[in-house]
């Protein structure tokens, strides 16, 4: 386990940039449901291009150079850091596509009630794009800049696993000194995402030889279900859970018939992927008279609790109490951008909106905890870097 940290004061008072961020909750609502009324989908690249226009502009005003960058199948990434960039910096990690398809909002609005808003896409991840823009717009208007330099980079396909925004996820976060992730809390009590599970999919192929009929095929794909249970362990954290089943399928390339299964495969730790996925790779067999093949792996590591990563919490936890915050941690079952970041520098996840439903028709963010964390981003965005904090 780390040290113990020395309790920092913050460089500007946490009650104003807490009074700052809650005086303007109106102006972040209405920029929220801006976001929130430009539908994008990650299926549609151009669906994107209204929501980075948004933070664009709203950047732009802070003096934050913003620009774009082309995805071939997505839409892109935003890319942005202030006009005269310094050394060190910290990465603010985003993304604005959503599980929503278009019209979505014809049936789920976006609507404000009290202390409750909701609509598709505020949870995950609109109001963290929004807490992205108020935190520095808190910063600027107390005259207060950070040592650590803030970058932002806002992807748009976080949802369907990363495949273009990747590289540029990994490239930044090799040279930034701390990643902090806008994803959203964890739990309507707003716990911490300090670990999350790798998260992956494996697809084994069954195929006739031999003169196997098809129902060797079939009795094969219902032995590996079997067997797939066998490495199924929750109480470790690894689960293995077979999603479908297909006994008649045809190559396309070379008309030949097989059967697969495809199954999600989550682990809590590397160790545990590589025992997992070891195991499904070598499975052999039962059923005479056919051949299995298994393809794909982990699409996501684990975020683990690193040192690293251990000391970002307790600067997060600190910070909160500054704020008369009593935060909490957890572990989120499924994966973000924050994994991949998580390989490379230290990272904290779930700094986001406080709410529940995300992908679920009863998505909302509580408005006023929100703003808390907004304003918890601001004071941690202050902070010295890890290192010499350490060493004061």
């Amino acid at each position: 386990m780390p040290s113990a940290q020395p309790e920092l004061e913050p460089t500007v008072p946490a009650d104003a940039l807490s009074a700052w961020v809650h005086d303007h909750a109106d102006d972040y609502v209405d920029f929220l449901c801006r976001l929130a009324r430009a539908e994008s989908p990650s299926s549609d690249p151009e669906a994107q291009w209204e929501v980075q226009r948004l933070l664009a502009e709203a950047l732009t005003d802070l003096d934050i150079a913003v620009a774009r960058l082309p995805g071939d199948d997505t839409g892109g990434s935003l890319y942005a850091r202030p006009s005269n960039p310094t050394s060190p910096y910290q990465l603010l990690l985003g993304h604005s596509d959503t599980v929503w398809p278009h019209g979505t909002l014809d049936e789920m609005p976006v609507t404000r009630e009290g202390n409750r808003m909701q609509g598709p896409g505020v949870f995950d991840m609109k109001a963290g794009l929004a807490s992205i823009v108020f935190a520095l717009r808190a910063l600027d208007a107390l005259d207060r800049t950070p040592t650590v330099c803030p970058v932002v980079l806002v992807t748009s396909d976080e949802e369907i696993g990363s495949p273009e925004s990747r590289r540029h996820i990994e490239r930044l976060a090799q040279l930034a000194g701390r990643v902090y992730v806008l994803e959203p809390a964890l739990g309507l009590d707003g716990k911490i995402k300090t670990a999350r599970k790798g998260t992956g999919e494996m697809t084994i192929r069954v195929r006739p030889v031999e003169g196997a009929t098809e129902s060797s095929v079939v009795l094969e794909l219902s032995s590996l279900v079997q067997r797939l249970n066998e490495f199924h362990e929750p109480e470790r954290g690894v689960t293995i859970n077979v999603g479908t089943i297909d006994g008649q399928k045809v190559d396309e390339e070379t008309g030949a018939e097989y059967g697969q299964l495809v199954a999600d495969v989550r682990v809590p730790t590397r160790a545990a992927a590589n025992t997992v996925l070891s195991a499904i790779e070598d499975i052999e067999p039962h059923t005479p008279g056919v051949r299995v093949d298994v393809l794909g792996g982990m699409n996501r590591p684990p975020l683990e609790r690193t040192p690293g990563n251990r000391r970002l919490w307790t600067r997060a936890r600190q910070r909160g109490r500054h704020l008369r915050l009593d935060l909490e941690e957890g572990r989120a079952g499924g994966g973000s951008d924050g994994n991949f970041t998580s390989q490379h520098t230290p990272t904290l996840d779930g700094l986001g909106a406080v709410g529940d439903g995300a992908h679920a028709a009863h998505e909302h963010i509580c408005i006023e905890e929100t703003l808390d964390r907004c304003a918890l981003l601001a004071l941690l965005l202050l902070d010295p870097p890890v290192a010499e904090a350490d060493a004061s």
